[in-house]
């Protein structure tokens, strides 16, 4: 790994319905990275151009800024890949607009990168010095969906949801092109794929949760709780049965050329 001062950061930002605070969520994220000896770029992925997000976002591009959008929307899963296809960094991260998570927990990712020499870094709210509080029906549901996730993947990991998590660049390379995805068991599929092909190094930092951006309700949308049950479940079939994720299964990953990973970082 480089030293932590020569890297270069790549920090993707999937956006959907954000017009009215997208410009304060990339200034505040801007404004962050600025403080940090690194070297970085932020790539805004509006995931379909429902609203005026896209139009604002675009107010901010700069060399540091870029911004990109498409007319429908597909997914977060869909638009982290989206940024990543286009990024340049040594380390990758994404982070969840809206900026419930404060954004200074991606350097504090980046240390315990460097400290455990890790491939992944996962944020996490139940991390034992996260600063976030929420329900205890969540906190139930939560504690239920890990459990699952370690004993079909072998995840030990407290939380894996949470929407800040950074990445070594050759990590993505391998991983990024036999996803499948795009909704909401994307961030597990990405887990247990890299865990899958040898990459063990994973580990948990902490986050601290605004609660000026953020409000936990107590109120579980089980539609969705089940449509992830299920998108959780093809991931174990696709990973333990059908061996999908494998080198010699190559031929039968979907291809798509704005998905393409590209290793090179000039």
């Amino acid at each position: 790994m480089k030293k932590t001062q020569s890297l270069f950061l790549s920090i993707i930002v999937p956006a959907y319905r954000q017009e009215k605070t997208i410009r304060r969520d990339l200034q505040r994220l801007d404004k962050t990275l600025q403080q940090t000896p690194y070297k970085y770029e932020i790539i805004c992925v509006v995931d379909g151009q429902v609203d005026k997000t896209y139009q604002r976002a675009r107010q901010l591009a700069n060399r540091r800024i870029r911004v990109y959008g498409y007319p429908t929307n597909h997914g977060k899963g869909y638009a982290v890949r989206y940024g990543m296809a286009r990024s340049r960094g040594d380390i990758i991260a994404f982070i969840d607009a809206g900026m419930d998570i404060d954004p200074n927990g991606i350097i504090m990712a980046i240390a315990h990168m460097e400290w455990y020499q890790a491939d992944i870094i996962v944020g996490s709210k139940r991390h034992p010095v996260s600063q976030v509080e929420y329900p205890f029906l969540r906190r139930l549901y939560s504690r239920g969906y890990q459990l699952l996730v370690h004993l079909l993947f072998g995840l030990n990991l407290r939380d894996t949801q949470t929407g800040l998590k950074i990445f070594r660049r050759p990590v993505l390379a391998k991983v990024l092109p036999r996803l499948l995805v795009k909704k909401f068991a994307f961030d597990i599929e990405l887990l247990a794929v890299a865990r899958y092909l040898g990459y063990q190094r994973i580990y948990e930092a902490p986050v601290k949760i605004d609660p000026e951006n953020f409000r936990f309700t107590s109120t579980i949308r089980w539609k969705t709780t089940w449509e992830m049950f299920i998108d959780t479940l093809a991931v174990f079939y696709r990973l333990r049965i059908l061996h999908y994720y494998a080198d010699n299964n190559h031929r039968h990953w979907r291809y798509d050329s704005e998905l393409n990973f590209r290793i090179n970082t000039g």
